[in-house]
């Protein structure tokens, strides 16, 4: 059994407060490319086994998403071991997803193979209990985010549907937790509601300018995405440091994606509907 851990995108991500207990209120609209590692789950044993271009940067693998997903599987729902093996196709530490997309995909692979229906409240508890992203992630559409980015509304793709998409990381890591604590506190208020491109549009990332300071060179990826003829949309993804454009025409993109620089990680692909 084979399973796409989706990419995930911010189309647009306004933090608003930090509360109490640490955890920063947030109001994103998240996205899903159609791309993203692979994930085959076969019965027998309880290992996991980590391949691909990126493989190596995850060490060891006894506490990675995917397994501690099914060990929360299993617990709930019972089942026998499950051997995985994934195939790392995106960076790690980028702000596309990453483990919480490995482990949504984990869970939709468990809940297949035990016919546990794809919407069961069980599943999506445990999502949550993952990681603020993985409730997104199980579903993989768009959808608006709201409290830590699990408290989910679906939302109609409407102009989202099947968008070229051009991801882009300058091939540098950036971990989530520096560039939420460089942000400056500041709210600059809420994320609109209606069609989901012009929300994105008219919105922001909050998180962008920490993380150009920690990661100047996604001010360069940036700037080199907004020189692209037909980008509708640029922007950096979570916390970066993975950017993004969106295209008026697959053409368009595939010419911006020639256009960067070999050193960078790039990905041509389209949004899911």
């Amino acid at each position: 059994m084979i399973e796409t851990a989706f990419a995930k995108i911010n189309l647009a991500l306004h933090v608003r407060e930090r509360q109490a207990d640490g955890y920063h209120r947030i109001e994103t609209l998240f996205a899903f490319a159609e791309d993203g590692d692979r994930l085959t789950l076969e019965d027998g044993g309880s290992v996991l086994t980590v391949v691909g271009p990126f493989g190596t940067a995850l060490v060891g693998g006894g506490d990675n998403l995917v397994t501690r997903a099914a060990d929360a599987f299993r617990a709930r729902f019972g089942g026998g071991p499950a051997a995985f093996t994934l195939d790392k196709r995106l960076p790690v530490a980028a702000g596309i997803g990453g483990g919480s997309a490995d482990a949504a995909a984990a869970l939709r692979l468990l809940a297949r193979r035990g016919g546990v229906a794809a919407d069961d409240p069980a599943l999506m508890a445990i999502a949550a209990a993952l990681g603020a992203d993985v409730p997104a992630c199980l579903l993989s559409r768009p959808v608006r985010g709201d409290g830590r980015g699990d408290a989910l509304r679906t939302i109609d793709a409407g102009d989202l549907r099947g968008l070229p998409l051009l991801l882009v990381n300058p091939n540098v890591p950036l971990s989530t937790g520096p560039v939420f604590a460089g942000w400056d506190g500041a709210d600059r208020g809420a994320l609109a509601d209606g069609p989901p491109l012009a929300v994105a549009a008219a919105g922001r990332n909050d998180l962008e300018p920490p993380a150009r300071a920690i990661r100047p060179e996604i001010g360069a990826v940036l700037a080199a995405l907004d020189g692209q003829a037909g980008a509708r949309l640029v922007r950096m993804s979570g916390s970066g440091a993975t950017c993004f454009a969106l295209f008026d025409t697959i053409a368009a993109r595939d010419r911006a994606a020639a256009a960067m620089p070999g050193a960078w990680w790039t990905l041509a692909t389209r949004l899911r509907p």
